[in-house]
């Protein structure tokens, strides 16, 4: 090990002196009462992760619990679309307030702050990674049972500040069939294990489809890896998402929340039970 030079920014150890005395995590809005948080990640971009997202707090809503989306893929965000909302969110001066969804799922997006939602985000990653903060700090978010972060693809600026600043509980990974999986699923892992944050589990999207007249299931992407890659990080995989037209349509229109395909129940019922 190192000799210590107490910038517990750039360390990974989990020494008395970082938990003590150089804590980063940043205290949520006074107003805010949020039990538990669930970060959403992937190695790579354009995985579902978002989609993963948006299932798991509708599923959570359905079940009866108080759910809610922080969405902290600022340059990249979809979820306000994937829920049809087109109103923006509106502060006090106690603080911002989230929007709720049509099910009263509370969301807050940096697309319900931009003028148009087609309003492109440039700004460096400190800014970011401020924002991302602010969406923590300055929101006024409601007795929430389950907090979904839905964060941008990597390892970068945005996953550290999630995983330094907000108590995360845990985190589900999200990739895809293939083969490439193997090495970015590696990097997602290795950075929870250096933040000490626990992996509750991988799920696998675009896994297959499942031909309608023949009930064949066919392997688009190539042949899935995903209990290989799994074994040799010492995980679980919660789920083998396939590709539904219909649940694309749902996302497309807006309407996410109406779609009953309950993929996502297992990774639900695991994330209770935690």
């Amino acid at each position: 090990m190192s000799e210590c030079d107490n910038n517990c920014n750039s360390c990974s150890q989990n020494c008395s002196d970082r938990n003590e005395n150089n804590s980063f995590l940043v205290e949520p809005h006074d107003m805010s009462k949020i039990k538990k948080v669930i970060g959403i990640v992937s190695g790579k971009g354009g995985v579902g992760k978002s989609l993963v997202t948006s299932l798991l707090a509708v599923a959570m809503n359905r079940r009866g619990y108080k759910s809610a989306i922080l969405d902290a893929d600022i340059t990249g965000p979809s979820i306000p679309k994937a829920f049809g909302i087109k109103e923006k969110a509106m502060g006090t001066e106690a603080g911002i307030l989230p929007v709720k969804s049509m099910t009263g799922i509370e969301i807050m997006s940096v697309n319900l702050l931009l003028q148009n939602e087609t309003d492109p985000v440039v700004w460096r990653g400190p800014v970011i990674a401020g924002t991302v903060k602010q969406f923590w700090s300055d929101v006024i978010w409601n007795d929430v049972d389950f907090m979904f972060v839905d964060m941008p693809p990597g390892t970068g600026d945005v996953p550290l500040t999630v995983f330094q600043s907000l108590p995360v509980d845990g985190i589900i990974i999200v990739t895809s069939p293939q083969e490439l999986v193997s090495m970015i699923v590696g990097k997602a892992v290795k950075m929870a294990k250096m933040m000490n944050i626990p992996i509750l589990g991988i799920v696998e999207n675009m896994s297959y489809f499942k031909c309608p007249d023949c009930d064949k299931e066919h392997s688009i992407f190539g042949e899935s890896h995903i209990e290989e890659v799994a074994k040799e990080n010492d995980i679980k995989v919660y789920a083998r998402l396939p590709i539904d037209p219909e649940l694309a349509t749902s996302v497309d229109k807006g309407m996410v929340e109406t779609y009953e395909g309950g993929l996502v129940d297992g990774i639900a019922d695991a994330i209770i039970k935690q």
